[in-house]
């Protein structure tokens, strides 16, 4: 383990939109950062991004819905830095090749896909919880959509799971009021520049129905990410762009 206990943001789901915009904004704020995503193949740029910036980052390879990588990287990143002060839970949880069902044509078979994305919340609260509670300070961060506030025919089973994270981040922050530990949730309604989705969307547009889909500046999520964390006066930040 580290000699000395370092103030560490991790990012869960770091992708060229809303992560990296985490992961600069925490950094702005004296945070080392550790990123994790699915693949390696653009952790370099993520890392030389940061070190510009003169952002301690470290990156570490885990797809959230494998429960063993996860649980692993989480653990190898408490080794390093001795704790996690904050914990940003936010993978993308829509493929742009594999658009869901609509609710009308939903089953349980394609809910209980879209609510993979909500157990490894768990499963990242569970890692980094007790180390919040011996210390009496930290925080989480969710990520999730405006279908879990708004209904959204079309995103069918993710508008169930997004409804999870909500409840679950908005629960937890109940929860953990008296604890010195703070919990909170970004819901987003519209594409979010830069990342991944935006970018195939914008790449395809006939294939999304043509017309487009307003956007939102990650810096301007980050900003409220760290606003919520830093004042604790809310659970919740609401971006919604889609009218």
């Amino acid at each position: 383990m580290s000699t000395e206990t370092r103030k560490v943001a991790v990012v869960i789901g770091a992708g060229p939109g809303l992560g990296m915009s985490i992961a600069h904004r925490f950094g702005r704020e004296g945070y080392a950062v550790a990123l994790v995503s699915r693949s390696d193949a653009r952790h370099a740029g993520y890392v030389a991004s940061l070190a510009e910036a003169g952002i301690d980052a470290r990156a570490f390879v885990a797809d959230v819905r494998d429960r063993e990588q996860l649980v692993s990287a989480l653990g190898a990143i408490i080794e390093e830095y001795g704790g996690v002060e904050v914990a940003y839970y936010g993978p993308v949880a829509m493929d742009p090749n594999a658009l869901p069902k609509p609710i009308i044509e939903a089953d349980a078979s394609s809910v209980e896909q879209a609510m993979t994305w909500v157990y490894p919340a768990f499963d990242v609260v569970g890692a980094v919880l007790p180390g919040m509670l011996e210390r009496g300070s930290g925080g989480v961060l969710i990520a999730g959509g405006l279908s879990s506030v708004v209904p959204m025919p079309a995103l069918g089973g993710l508008a169930i799971s997004s409804a999870a994270l909500r409840n679950y981040a908005l629960t937890l922050n109940a929860g953990l009021a008296e604890r010195g530990i703070y919990a909170g949730t970004l819901t987003i309604g519209g594409l979010i520049e830069r990342g991944d989705i935006h970018q195939a969307m914008t790449a395809q547009p006939t294939r999304f129905g043509g017309a487009p889909i307003p956007s939102i500046n990650p810096d301007d999520i980050a900003d409220a990410a760290w606003e919520l964390y830093a004042k604790r006066d809310r659970a919740e930040a609401v971006f919604n762009v889609l009218g």
